[in-house]
């Protein structure tokens, strides 16, 4: 009997996407399977870009051409040219507007802003960004013109700039959207792109709640859930630049927030593999996940090393080596949990 799988994709910028793209060609490989058939994708930010195309019938072949090309001479994104080097808007972001980004999701969550992601709520302190991300709807346009993906599964992950909430694009409940909107939406990083409105409301990266949103997995009876996360890493170096100290803090926190929506996905009865980038790739990454000119070594590094911890995974790291890990509400047993270390 056919296992019944997901697969996450989260954020990460270029460089994240880049090496996910590495990383899905060598899943693909590892498990003998196209992965446009798991029975569910999660992306956010630039995973929401790469599970939109996925969704609509891009293979995985397709993207890791664009990548190394720019465009494809046959499949849904023949014909699409996109240029790496400016169609991202550049890998610093430009001045941003002046006063709070979002004085109503303040406002409306005044009373417990503690009970939101620190991401959320830094968010909308930071000023509204400036750059579009429109270059990014019209790829996924040019795939999907309008409408959602026909097949079922399909979720996109934004954050309610108004309201603070948590969007899933594509499941129940959620306000009814075309997929290019909704990919720009996951994608508007904040403080450096312009939000994305959708109906009366405004919407952000879903980064901004999680930079994977794993936790979306449970509930929909999978046997097994592939994470693929370009901020994660179990990677314990030392380095000495002050920005590469400053990411690998940053990194840290994230980890921290996939070990606890691993535990409820786990809880579920889902096995869960959580691939991130180990030490070749960080190197390879670098301290700016915007920096274009680092995407070739990026994709040829994820492909290699993301091969040999797919083939070879390791368990579950023990959670007390990551910072404030008591609130990470863990399971008290790791089988069925394993994550790659690529490196």
């Amino acid at each position: 009997m056919t296992p019944r799988r997901g697969l996450v994709l989260g954020g990460g910028g270029v460089l994240g996407a880049a090496w996910m793209v590495g990383a899905l060609t060598a899943l693909e490989a590892e498990l003998g399977v196209d992965v446009r058939d798991f029975d569910e994708l999660v992306g956010t930010s630039a995973g929401a870009v790469l599970a939109g195309l996925l969704g609509a019938g891009v293979p995985v072949a397709d993207l890791l051409t664009h990548q190394l090309a720019g465009t494809v001479d046959a499949g849904p994104l023949s014909g699409y040219l996109w240029d790496y080097d400016k169609d991202t808007g550049g890998d610093r972001p430009g001045l941003p507007k002046v006063g709070l980004g979002s004085r109503e999701l303040l406002r409306r969550n005044a009373l417990h802003l503690r009970h939101l992601p620190p991401t959320a709520v830094l968010s909308a302190i930071l000023p509204e960004g400036r750059g579009s991300i429109e270059a990014v709807g019209a790829m996924v346009g040019h795939v999907v013109p309008q409408g959602w993906p026909s097949r079922p599964g399909v979720t996109v992950v934004a954050l309610d700039y108004d309201t603070g909430e948590r969007v899933a694009f594509g499941r129940e409940g959620a306000p009814e959207v075309d997929l290019p909107a909704a990919v720009m939406a996951s994608c508007a990083i904040p403080g450096w792109y312009q939000p994305v409105r959708i109906g009366d409301h405004r919407y952000i990266d879903g980064g901004a709640w999680s930079s994977t949103n794993l936790d979306l997995m449970a509930g929909l009876g999978l046997d097994e859930v592939y994470v693929l996360a370009p901020q994660v890493s179990f990677v314990r170096d030392a380095p000495r630049h002050w920005r590469t100290r400053v990411e690998r803090q940053w990194r840290n926190r994230v980890t921290l927030r996939v070990l606890r929506e691993l535990a409820k996905v786990h809880a579920d009865g889902a096995e869960v593999t959580v691939l991130g980038p180990g030490e070749e790739d960080l190197e390879a990454i670098g301290s700016n996940l915007m920096d274009v000119t680092r995407r070739p070594t990026v994709i040829a590094t994820s492909l290699r090393t993301s091969a040999v911890a797919l083939h070879d995974p390791a368990p579950l790291p023990d959670g007390s080596d990551f910072e404030e890990v008591g609130d990470a509400n863990l399971p008290a047993d790791d089988e069925g949990l394993h994550s790659e270390d690529v490196g």
